[in-house]
């Protein structure tokens, strides 16, 4: 598929929103990516959307991990540990994704974007315990939460992050900066991994690719930076963005359903 060049432009501007978001709170930017390649940019094809969508996200989460670890905020062990049970789960799921058709798949990712919007509602006050770290005691629940939303990521295509975040401190009990933190590391795995399995089946549009990884970079450093400056809001952020993934939800509910014949009104 040729690219106009205000496609081009949307891409650009859609990987700055992406990556602003994961710079800012670690996660959720990822499932934004998506509907903004599929509605804003205009790719037809969810499965292209999906594969060149996990190839972005997986880059700009690489580029956030960077910011993160110059500030001391990634528990690497925790970050490896979750990122190896998780490529397992990943790789699995991508493979399903692939074979599912592509708008019932979307009308399902509204509905986990519904899902993650309540988690996110429920643990924005969680404080977390700063000396939390990855220990034989809890390693199996770190294994297994790992492996649950590598398989959700891979499944829908996205970075995971708005999962691994409550994962990582529901398994560890970490403070959720850390978590964010850490979440990176699981983020760029699983984004690599699909996107491994997606470009194996020319599912990736590799120019929109470019250009959205590039917004990306741009956008993780302004959401760092504004996250520095925001760190004793986390709640309040998490609240608007909790309200614009219900929004991003419902229209997907709409124009997912309308393709499949579903009527929502009735």
């Amino acid at each position: 598929m040729i690219l106009s060049p205000l496609q081009f432009g949307l891409g650009g501007f859609s990987g700055i929103l992406v990556g602003f978001t994961l710079g800012l709170i670690g996660g959720g930017g990822s499932i934004l990516a998506v509907p903004l390649i599929l509605y804003l940019v205009g790719i037809k094809n969810p499965h292209i959307a999906i594969g060149t969508s996990a190839l972005a996200v997986a880059a700009n989460a690489a580029t956030g991990l960077f910011n993160h670890a110059r500030a001391g905020t990634v528990r690497w062990q925790c970050g490896g540990v979750y990122a190896v049970a998780g490529i397992a789960g990943a790789l699995l799921g991508s493979t399903a994704g692939k074979a599912f058709n592509g708008q019932k798949l979307l009308f399902l990712f509204a509905l986990l974007m519904l899902v993650v919007g309540i988690l996110m509602l429920r643990g924005r006050r969680n404080p977390g315990n700063p000396a939390a770290q990855c220990e034989r005691r809890n390693a199996p629940k770190v294994l297994s939460f790992g492996f649950a939303t590598g398989l959700f990521s891979g499944f829908f295509g996205i970075g995971g992050g708005f999962l691994i975040v409550p994962g990582l401190i529901a398994a560890t009990g970490m403070p959720v900066l850390n978590a964010v933190g850490t979440s990176l590391v699981a983020v760029t795995a699983f984004g690599l991994t699909t996107a491994a399995n997606y470009a194996l089946s020319g599912l990736i549009n590799w120019p929109l690719a470019g250009v959205f990884i590039l917004g990306g970079f741009i956008g993780s450093f302004g959401g760092m930076r504004t996250a520095k400056c925001l760190s004793g809001t986390t709640g309040h952020l998490t609240v608007v963005f909790a309200i614009l993934i219900f929004a991003v939800a419902a229209y997907m509910l709409y124009r997912s359903a309308a393709a499949l014949g579903i009527n929502l009104s009735s």
